[in-house]
């Protein structure tokens, strides 16, 4: 099936997205997307209002939820529109939407059922501005995430992910966290699942509009991301993947 036979649906947890979401959908592939749902997390500015205002699908939440209860609501989304390709794009402009057809396209014509947008590859997250104390951490955190899970991904902590949709319909993501480690969890089971994982090269921005979480909230998410991986050892050792039978 080509890629022009599938509905690519972009999801976008917003927070104070209000001055780059232009810059965000300027540099949307032309032709690609069908459908776009912004997702607003109690911001404090006029991300929702902006958002309607360039006509895509906004939702906004009563309270703010955090960044994993945000991804719930645009995946629950995405589902119910009929997408069968749902890639989640930060609207902050740290991750560039142009790689979006090339991302898409892994999904639709290469059989990956999972595509991650990696900030590691090509060394592009130093050269886009990434703290260093963060980068080293995503290193180490990375390598000891490989070793429990069994698996050679370049990174496990990028916000530029696609999913095919038997992904989303497949996976409990609603007994997951409400916080950041939400990706995390979804990533582990997505290995233990045994879906086909790709990766591409993404160059990232860090600069001040963009989201990026304090150092106390990235220690607070490492020591999750440590619980996750050990659990997901003991998943492994035990049996437990919950692999699915494949389906053509």
């Amino acid at each position: 099936m080509s890629l022009a036979d599938r509905k690519v649906v972009v999801v976008m947890p917003a927070y104070n997205a209000a001055q780059t979401l232009d810059m965000t959908l300027g540099d949307y592939p032309p032709g690609l997307v069908d459908h776009t749902i912004l997702v607003d997390d109690c911001s404090s500015d006029d991300t929702a209002r902006l958002a309607r205002e360039r006509g895509l699908q906004t939702l906004e939440h009563e309270a703010n939820r955090g960044y994993g209860g945000n991804q719930k609501t645009c995946y629950h989304a995405a589902l119910e529109c009929g997408a069968d390709i749902i890639a989640m794009v930060h609207p902050d402009y740290q991750y560039t939407p142009k790689l979006l057809r090339a991302i898409c396209s892994m999904i639709a014509e290469a059989d990956y059922e999972v595509v991650l947008g990696s900030r590691i590859l090509c060394a592009g997250a130093l050269k886009g501005g990434m703290p260093r104390y963060k980068y080293v951490a995503n290193r180490l955190l990375t390598a000891f995430e490989n070793i429990c899970l069994g698996q050679k991904l370049s990174e496990y902590h990028t916000g530029y992910r696609v999913y095919h949709r038997r992904v989303l319909e497949e996976i409990d993501f609603d007994s997951f966290s409400e916080d950041f480690v939400f990706d995390n969890q979804m990533l582990a089971e997505i290995i233990l699942r045994g879906y086909r994982i790709g990766e591409i090269s993404c160059p990232t921005r860090y600069f001040e509009e963009a989201s990026s979480i304090n150092f106390r909230r990235s220690c607070q998410y490492g020591f999750g991301v440590l619980g996750v991986s050990v659990s997901g050892l003991l998943r492994r050792l035990r049996g437990k993947t919950g692999r699915r039978e494949e389906t053509r």
